[in-house]
């Protein structure tokens, strides 16, 4: 992979992780109902569970699921459901100090787990292998596709935790937080649209 490849690549990597969409959404809305330090969690397990939906894509994963299109679309359909869950629990978080014991933010292994049911983490997985691996030294090129995401996508989706708790002391009136968490709910299930109809 020549220098101005792999600087496309990195271009790439950032814009598409950081632009929003179902990871970037739920972070922001985590960083206004838990704070920086428990959505950390959530944070890494995106990069950790990306970079080996990545992998598996490039190992023969993405021309599995080209050849048989029954897959995807099974994938794309669980994934909407799931996000669907995900926007009702938001739209019913409240105030982490009232109900502390209902209200976690997502776990390392849940938002790993999650990239496998995200529409657009496939989109993303499927774009990167197509356009910036090559036949002749595939195994190189799928190596560098998935260490540009993981040096790329932390720092990307921390903006989005980072932004969201920043808002906490604007959103601690608790209908504020309401109309905050309806709001990502909305954006969460918009965000649904275009993946869907990849």
């Amino acid at each position: 992979m020549t220098f101005a490849t792999f600087s496309a690549l990195l271009v790439f990597s950032f814009v598409s992780s950081v632009t929003p969409g179902p990871n970037n959404i739920m972070l922001f809305s985590s960083g206004v109902n838990f704070g920086m330090r428990r959505t950390v969690p959530h944070m890494f397990g995106i990069a950790f569970g990306f970079g080996v939906l990545l992998a598996a894509v490039g190992a023969g994963l993405g021309l599995v699921l080209k050849q048989y299109p029954a897959i995807f679309l099974a994938i794309k359909i669980a994934g909407g459901l799931y996000m669907l869950w995900l926007a009702w629990k938001i739209f019913n978080s409240g105030p982490v100090e009232i109900k502390e014991g209902e209200s976690k933010p997502m776990t390392f292994v849940g938002a790993a787990l999650f990239q496998w049911v995200n529409p657009k983490a496939w989109v993303m997985a499927a774009t990167a292998m197509a356009t910036y691996t090559t036949e002749g030294d595939y195994t190189t090129n799928v190596a560098i596709v998935v260490f540009a995401f993981c040096f790329v996508n932390f720092p990307s989706v921390s903006i989005w935790a980072g932004f969201g708790t920043a808002l906490r002391d604007f959103l601690k009136d608790p209908q504020k937080l309401k109309l905050f968490n309806a709001v990502m709910a909305l954006a969460l299930v918009i965000s649904l649209w275009p993946m869907l109809r990849a």
